[in-house]
């Protein structure tokens, strides 16, 4: 007669987790990717861009919270500004408060010259636009990044967060390649909860890249921090 034994082991949520990331096509996020394939996560847990999302269309030119001398937002000391309003609805957003394009406060020319001011700082290496979507809002986002150049030139750097990814801005709406060709510095990607890193500096979830937006191209993503 032959006994056998069968171990049973509890599995643990990290294990699990790890389980349901292999499953995962992520291929989209990949340097090596073709354009032409669409994203196919079997999670989804975000809204794909449409080409109906259009500042002019959604955008309530609203900010949702305006705050100077950061250290969170990109390197150095920064002045960061919240947009107001998002259509991408990540799950388990940070900002989740400010997806809706009504929160927060009509943007004013009082708080631009409250931004020029702050970022006159010598200490103040520049800013960051965030939100919400900045390229849902670039009536606001690109008058004062347009005054942030004409003030400072190219003294102050300008980062901007964004659900979309470096290759679709590229393919999108005018207004929105021309807040990117004004910004330097690109963090993009929607949040996935899945892939969320604490370790990593600057973004939520491995799938988001920082960009160096003068250097990259369609063809060649150089990126200002791995």
């Amino acid at each position: 007669m032959i006994l056998l034994i069968i171990e049973v082991r509890e599995v643990s949520r990290e294990e699990k987790l790890r389980t349901i990331i292999s499953t995962i096509d992520n291929s989209e996020y990949s340097n090596n990717k073709d354009n032409n394939i669409q994203h196919n996560c079997k999670m989804k847990t975000f809204k794909d861009p449409q080409e109906t999302w259009l500042s002019s269309t959604f955008s309530k030119m609203k900010y949702a919270d305006y705050k100077p001398f950061q250290f969170v937002d990109g390197e150095g000391v920064r002045c960061s500004i919240y947009l107001s309003g998002c259509l991408f609805a990540c799950k388990e957003c940070f900002n989740e408060s400010i997806q809706n394009f009504n929160a927060g406060s009509p943007y004013t020319m009082e708080l631009e010259d409250k931004i020029i001011e702050d970022l006159g700082n010598s200490y103040v290496q520049g800013l960051t636009l965030l939100g919400g979507e900045p390229f849902l809002n670039t009536q606001v986002a690109i008058q004062l990044v347009e005054r942030v150049r004409k003030e400072f030139g190219d003294k102050k750097d300008i980062w901007v967060y964004s659900g979309y990814t470096y290759e679709q801005l590229l393919r999108s709406s005018e207004d929105k390649k021309k807040l990117l060709d004004l910004c330097d510095v690109l963090v993009d990607g929607p949040f996935m909860i899945f892939l969320k890193d604490l370790s990593l500096r600057f973004r939520g979830s491995s799938n988001q890249r920082i960009i160096d937006i003068k250097k990259s191209t369609i063809d060649n993503v150089v990126l200002y921090l791995d």
